[in-house]
């Protein structure tokens, strides 16, 4: 894979100023004079775009956020200031959120930052390799503010959605990067906490917080809705936790080995990173939660609640570094995905399904969250804020790397176990173009994601069967192949040959091309085994 070409810009306010003032330098470029810096003043008309936006986006009509205030004044923005290039009047939302994408632009990017930028850039392209843009905003006044909306001009493409602009932020004095292991699958620790503020109403029905893990399972692990996976990239393996004790989640994680974990509902902001809550009377902090993922090796934590990715307040003031993001970067967790504001349930699930595709694809963090930004901005549209909410933080030292590359798997080379021979392929009878060939002449069925044929139904073992092709020598002398299914399974498999149904338990039978099987239970997916010519 190629290595991006780094460069981490901080912006902090100056202590001594009487109007708002800060500096912004460069942390880290990729050339001995790209480390440069500026001063800026903030300006009246970014503050009037910046409460233009609250008061059209912000919150979007849910629960407010605790600790900060519902009313404030907003300083309404003049059409000269929304006017488009041209002159037209355009929608006000669209126009609004480009007006104050391109001032945040033209704020940051000024003077000798553009510079480093641009020649930063120049850097990138040369070698090929795509320029990983990491903010390190320092004033917490900054956090809230849509970074992710930045492009250069009206018409030019967001930094956040550039393909050869790999966009995060990050935060200051973290603690060092433990050594980081390459996975080759993904496996997903996804738990499913309290889904509403303790007293407003009695908890949700486990049934159907049941059910809302059983849908972000199959989201997340790409299950078409037919109940059968279709592996495009590496495996996934998502087990769930629905409300559990902090003891279930600590003992889960200790034995998973996952390298992702993922937390679907309530969270309030707070000090110490922020709660969530696992059961009404039931929370973690996001100093407790580090310690937990740090311990077990959790490359990458992702919130699908709200304001994950803003500070607590204190006397309408926010404080520095307590969001959970944040919070968990200082203790050196690798990567974190959280809301900058409150997030609809079918935009965090749009926005979660595109996102583990793209990282079981192998992208790198900060590639498949651009990805998967996109595609919110596809369903939602620029003038909404759906796709300007989830914010990624990453480690400074952390390259956005959870999956290995793609090893050469010897057993997957045609022909190497049973050569000179045809393809032997199953495939599903209700969708022939559903099908998983033998390559090196080895086929392996079950629930668990490291097999090739994965099917994740409850009567179906991790390591079901296997089908393979073995060398037989005949009356000739000469050699010929056969194809044989060897089940290990609680339940068994079921083969009709020659229009009779049988049950394989724990036992080997020879099959025929047009064979059929069903694995686990006489109603699994009904699937034909086929030598082609």
């Amino acid at each position: 894979m190629s290595e991006p070409i780094r460069l981490r810009i901080a912006i902090e306010r100056l202590a001594n100023a009487t109007t708002p003032h800060y500096a912004i330098w460069v942390v880290e470029a990729p050339y001995p004079g790209g480390y440069v810096h500026h001063d800026r003043p903030w300006s009246d008309e970014l503050n009037q775009l910046w409460q233009s936006w609250l008061e059209l986006f912000s919150l979007r009509g849910l629960p407010p956020v605790p600790h900060v205030p519902a009313s404030y004044v907003p300083q309404m923005v003049t059409p000269e200031l929304l006017k488009s290039p041209d002159g037209k009047a355009q929608g006000y939302s669209g126009r609004l959120m480009q007006t104050l994408g391109v001032k945040l632009w033209q704020w940051l990017f000024d003077g000798a930052i553009k510079g480093s930028l641009d020649q930063s850039l120049g850097i990138a392209m040369g070698q090929g390799n795509p320029l990983s843009l990491c903010l390190d905003i320092r004033d917490p006044d900054l956090i809230g503010l849509p970074w992710e909306i930045m492009q250069p001009q009206p018409g030019r493409q967001a930094m956040s959605l550039n393909e050869y602009v790999r966009f995060s932020r990050t935060t200051s004095d973290v603690d060092p990067l433990a050594a980081i292991r390459l996975d080759q699958h993904l496996k997903v620790l996804l738990v499913l906490g309290e889904p509403d503020v303790p007293g407003d109403r009695e908890a949700a029905d486990t049934l159907q917080l049941e059910a809302e893990a059983q849908l972000l399972k199959r989201v997340l692990t790409g299950e078409s809705t037919s109940g059968l996976s279709v592996r495009t990239g590496a495996p996934c393996q998502v087990d769930v936790l629905v409300r559990p004790r902090a003891s279930e989640l600590i003992k889960a994680i200790d034995r998973g080995e996952y390298n992702v974990f993922f937390y679907a509902g309530h969270g309030v902001p707070a000090p110490d990173g922020g709660l969530i809550y696992l059961q009404a009377e039931s929370t973690l902090n996001g100093t407790e939660l580090a310690q937990l993922l740090l311990l077990n090796q959790v490359k990458l934590a992702v919130f699908n609640t709200c304001w994950g990715a803003r500070p607590d307040q204190q006397d309408q003031r926010p404080i520095p570094r307590s969001s959970l993001a944040e919070v968990l970067l200082h203790h050196g967790v690798p990567a974190v995905i959280a809301m900058r504001d409150a997030i609809a349930d079918e935009e965090a699930l749009s926005f979660i399904q595109v996102f583990a595709q793209a990282l079981t694809e192998r992208n790198p963090v900060d590639r498949a969250v651009a990805i998967a930004r996109q595609q919110l901005l596809t369903l939602y549209k620029f003038n909404q804020p759906a796709w300007t909410l989830p914010v990624l933080y990453r480690h400074p030292d952390f390259d956005s790397q959870v999956l290995a590359d793609q090893e050469m798997d010897i057993t997957r080379l045609p022909g190497d176990a049973c050569p000179n021979n045809p393809m032997a392929v199953i495939r599903a009878v209700d969708d022939p173009h559903l099908a998983w060939y033998l390559y090196g002449g080895m086929l392996r069925i079950g629930r668990r994601p490291e097999n090739d044929l994965v099917i994740p139904e409850p009567w179906v073992s991790g390591h079901h069967a296997e089908i393979f092709c073995r060398q037989t020598n005949n009356s000739s002398a000469m050699q010929s192949v056969a194809y044989y299914l060897r089940d290990d399974s609680r339940y068994g498999t079921f083969c009709e040959q020659q229009g009779t149904w049988q049950q394989l338990h724990r036992t080997e039978v020879c099959l025929q091309s047009g064979d059929r099987l069903r694995f686990g239970s006489p109603q699994g997916r009904l699937m034909e085994f086929v030598v082609e010519d």
